[in-house]
């Protein structure tokens, strides 16, 4: 029969303990709670040595106070009795204390560890899964651009649910707040590959055709490409620090909850302010690059503004102009996209938040030079 002397019961009848008990019984009392550590400990012992060979039940009615201390001090004796062949079952436990007790519950593991493999056959497993999981964020892109069309579609036939004012503000944090970084970056670039070509063309007496070079270059290539990295360095990485601290916060959900959809209030005015303003910052780019340009081929190239100006007119034309204009807003609209699935995939940590964000620099640059390929095969294809 199991039962505890009354001599031996701790005097502070708040601390944690073992009452009588009849036969296959056990009765707690007291507090079972972080400050009685002490009192939880010895009573979870005892409770162990009565129950290590066979079924006992724990009355929980008479326990005063029951924390997480406790429920996970309960929780790892039951668990080690059952490791040891005994068993042990709850009584008298409230809706609040089974609650406790089964979120403190242990579980082992639903996966078995792998087992180690050769360097090989682990590199070619890994490759494998990034292959497939690039395969999956493909179909993942595509299916979230579904939803953002459709919402488009649905803020197209209630205009009143557009919301002006948040796109106003994403186009001022893309656009005007964006472009004076831009228009350094690109005027420095821009001079670095006239100086470059300028060197290069001096060999054969041709320094002039330097005009081409990043006329052509720039307004074809470079100042979208160019206007588009420091887009996704810049904006597309806070769209998913944005997103996904809104996630951490559950504010998402709580737009559900008020009948609200996320992509109409947090996806749409990001992508149109994107859409809107990525050619806007490409042309600003492309005349800064130019002008850069220009500089260090009237500095080392011994031009003229005349010279420089006559040179450009004949060696470009409108539709080079239009060729990086047309690229920017799917590249735009390829920004937004990754930036914002990264945003709606971050969990509750700070990791987790990081790992998106770094994720969507990284995945929007690939994609837009992707895009960028793939526009100069199809331009050259019909000859634009």
């Amino acid at each position: 029969m199991l039962s505890v002397a009354r001599t031996r019961i701790i005097e502070d009848t708040s601390a944690a303990r073992v009452l009588d008990g009849a036969e296959g019984r056990l009765a707690l009392g007291g507090r079972w709670t972080a400050d009685q550590g002490a009192s939880v400990e010895r009573a979870a012992r005892r409770i162990a040595e009565a129950a290590a060979d066979r079924a006992v039940v724990v009355d929980l009615a008479p326990i005063e106070r029951l924390d997480t201390l406790g429920a996970w001090v309960l929780e790892r004796t039951r668990a080690e009795i059952e490791a040891a062949g005994g068993r042990l079952s709850y009584a008298g436990a409230t809706a609040e204390y089974r609650i406790l007790l089964g979120e403190m519950s242990l579980r082992e593991p639903d996966v078995p560890p792998a087992k180690p493999v050769g360097r090989i056959y682990g590199a070619l497993d890994g490759l494998g899964r990034r292959v497939v999981g690039g395969g999956q964020d493909m179909v993942t892109g595509i299916a979230f651009l579904g939803e953002v069309v459709a919402a488009c579609g649905r803020v197209a036939a209630r205009p009143r649910t557009f919301r002006t004012s948040a796109f106003v503000n994403q186009i001022e944090q893309v656009g005007l707040r964006g472009a004076p970084i831009i228009v350094l970056i690109s005027f420095l670039v821009g001079g670095i590959v006239a100086q470059q070509g300028i060197f290069q063309l001096q060999r054969f007496g041709a320094q002039t055709f330097v005009v081409n070079l990043i006329g052509l270059l720039i307004l074809r290539e470079l100042g979208v490409l160019l206007t588009s990295i420091m887009v996704a360095g810049r904006s597309g990485s806070a769209f998913t620090a944005e997103i996904g601290s809104m996630r951490m916060r559950e504010e998402v959900d709580a737009l559900r909850v008020m009948g609200l959809d996320p992509v109409e209030v947090l996806i749409v005015p990001r992508i149109l302010a994107l859409v809107v303003g990525l050619p806007m910052l490409t042309l600003i780019g492309a005349l800064s690059a130019l002008l850069g340009g220009g500089l260090t081929a009237m500095l080392y190239g011994g031009l003229t503004v005349d010279q420089f100006l006559a040179r450009l007119q004949a060696a470009v034309g409108l539709h080079h102009v239009f060729v990086g204009l047309i690229k920017a807003p799917f590249m735009a609209l390829v920004i937004g996209i990754i930036a914002t699935i990264e945003g709606f995939a971050v969990e509750g940590s700070a990791e987790s938040l990081g790992r998106h964000v770094t994720a969507s620099v990284v995945k929007s640059i690939f994609m837009v030079i992707v895009l960028d390929g793939l526009f100069a095969v199809f331009f050259a294809a019909i000859d634009f």
